[in-house]
């Protein structure tokens, strides 16, 4: 069965950049759509990013508009999130979830969230000074 696995994160200073990977095994991420999301400490989960199986559809939480960039490389069955310019406020464990929905890229409404059938374990970010 399909199973995905984030890694990339780690401990970095302010203004530092990391790339994590969602990896999955067991199906092809062709026709998949997937979605980052993360959960701070004491905080509510967010979605931060999706990106459609055709990349029509991307989305950014406006916190990391013009820092963060979702892409995806069906050859390596991988789905990226480039985090530039981190901030103290993007320490989170970073999860990616896939649905077969594979248009489906929506970030403000939650009622999308129930189409996410698939989620890794997490990876930790940590931006401290």
């Amino acid at each position: 069965q399909m199973q995905l696995a984030e890694s990339g994160g780690g401990s970095v200073r302010p203004g530092e950049s990391l790339r994590l990977s969602c990896a999955a095994s067991g199906v092809t991420l062709d026709y998949y759509a997937i979605t980052w999301f993360r959960q701070a400490p004491g905080k509510e989960r967010e979605a931060v990013s999706c990106i459609s199986a055709s990349e029509r559809r991307i989305d950014y939480v406006d916190s990391v508009k013009g820092r963060f960039t979702i892409s995806r490389d069906n050859a390596k069955n991988t789905v990226y999130l480039q985090m530039n310019s981190l901030r103290l406020e993007d320490t989170a464990v970073y999860y990616c979830a896939a649905t077969t929905e594979s248009e489906l890229c929506e970030i403000s409404d939650s009622r999308a969230f129930r189409f996410l059938e698939v989620w890794g374990q997490g990876t930790l970010v940590t931006v401290s000074s």
